[in-house]
């Protein structure tokens, strides 16, 4: 761990340390001072959950923050409390004082990567992750090798190794969560829209989403386009910086944040869409992570940030206040819904997913039991802290199968990954597909064998 000496001081125009955080956008005391410790936080976080440890409960972690800013240095216990959170944000939801968690989790989070020095293995394994999963070009290269390991039995070997889970854990669950790669679908720069046009859109294409699941957004080109908006595919857009934003790396979400907004500015577009839960999260709160941006170099104007994250929407959001107008044919089957939580707890969003599957014929939709608690994704954390996750995992996977529905619905690529790696650890069955993909098989009128022929 760095030392005082070792970090940056104010004489060299830096941020300087007192106590665990540095002066540069430390956690809130006003936002600290909301939380009056009630408890309510506790039934609903997945590692008070897991280990009833109070220091890992949201109400535990703001109590170090606030040491932290007494003066309370930013120990490697003070840390691995941190690093468990998974930010999956189910305390907001739950908080009767309305307490601000997700806002100082992320300033807490800058603060760590900025003043703590990790394990060289953890610093290793940190680099790998950020510089392969934000950049599409990068990811579509280990295609190509992954593709081939998928069809040698490689790669379902190394899923099933024991030897590789005892000497490298993280690296066995990084493993283990790569889908089963279809070919790509490249989409164009514009898809007109089908009838009468009612809105125009821009569509996020995503990192993960664009490389490992094309069909998901292929099929929300196909959604939207059907129900009458004219979809714009920016070319120039790359990855939003929502897992660095979330993990901490201030900076280089930052740079994302302001290539995303330049990419999409341009286009002369009613909403922006989005169908990854967390992409939208992140891309929804671009003016807390760029309040200051106009006093750096090349930063943007607060207006021009507040009018791209104006009109982020989630594909749902977006369906459901233009109201139907395609025709849906019946899918005859028995889905479970699950709540990404960054769509559910971070954006208010489970009403309309629900609107939306409710308006395909003959399709009942389920609740999982304890569905506030997250699968374990949680964006890289599966990768970090694979134990907690597998557990979080298995026991949303063991709701999952106890509706006794055939297919399993949400709205983001981390947790389908998840999901479907904990059914198979179970050895159970189960299909998986985006939201979209499901409207998407109604309106083509598809059969629902197209849905549930895709389990796990």
């Amino acid at each position: 761990m760095t030392t005082h000496a070792d970090r940056p001081q104010t004489d060299l125009g830096m941020p300087s340390v007192r106590g665990a955080f540095d002066d540069h956008r430390p956690p809130s005391k006003e936002l600290i001072s909301d939380c009056v410790h009630c408890g309510f936080c506790l039934t609903t976080c997945p590692t008070y959950t897991l280990w009833g440890e109070e220091m890992d409960s949201p109400r535990g972690r703001i109590h170090l923050m606030k040491t932290g800013l007494e003066g309370e240095p930013l120990s490697d216990e003070m840390v691995s409390h941190f690093d468990a959170c998974l930010g999956c944000m189910a305390c907001v939801t739950s908080c009767p004082s309305g307490v601000q968690y997700d806002r100082l989790l992320e300033q807490t989070r800058a603060q760590v990567e900025r003043n703590h020095r990790r394990s060289p293995a953890d610093r290793a394994l940190r680099t790998l992750i950020f510089s392969l999963f934000p950049y599409p070009a990068r990811l579509r290269a280990a295609r190509g090798p992954l593709r081939l390991a998928q069809r040698l039995g490689v790669e379902d070997r190394l899923r099933h190794s024991a030897l590789l889970q005892r000497l490298a854990p993280r690296l066995s669950a990084m493993q283990s969560l790569t889908p089963a790669l279809a070919d790509r679908e490249e989409l164009p720069e514009r898809i007109p829209a089908e009838g009468t046009r009612r809105a125009t859109v821009a569509m996020l294409t995503g990192c993960v989403q664009r490389e490992f699941f094309p069909g998901v957004n292929a099929a929300t080109a196909r959604v939207l386009a059907a129900e009458g908006c004219e979809v714009l595919v920016p070319r120039s857009q790359g990855c939003c910086g929502a897992l660095s934003g979330h993990s901490g790396r201030e900076e280089e979400a930052q740079r994302f944040a302001r290539a995303t907004i330049e990419a999409f500015e341009e286009a002369e577009v009613d909403y922006i869409v989005v169908n990854a839960a967390g992409c939208g999260s992140a891309m929804k709160e671009y003016d807390f992570l760029l309040e200051d941006d106009a006093e750096t170099p090349n930063g943007l104007a607060p207006e021009r940030v507040r009018a791209f994250t104006s009109k982020v929407r989630d594909l749902s959001e977006v369906l459901v206040e233009l109201g139907p107008q395609a025709t849906y044919h019946p899918l005859p089957a028995t889905a479970a819904y699950h709540d990404a939580c960054h769509l559910g707890h971070a954006q208010g969003v489970r009403d309309q997913p629900r609107a939306l599957l409710a308006g395909v014929p003959e399709l009942t939709v389920k609740e999982i039991p304890e569905a506030a608690i997250c699968c374990g994704s949680a964006g890289v954390y599966n990768i970090l802290n694979p134990e907690p996750a597998r557990e979080l995992g298995d026991s949303k996977a063991r709701n999952v199968m106890s509706t006794g529905a055939e297919l399993l619905v949400t709205a983001n690529p981390g947790c389908l990954m998840q999901i479907a790696a904990s059914v198979e650890r179970l050895g159970g069955r189960i299909a998986l597909a985006h939201t979209a993909v499901v409207l998407d098989a109604s309106q083509r009128g598809l059969p629902v064998s197209a849905l549930l022929d895709e389990g796990s």
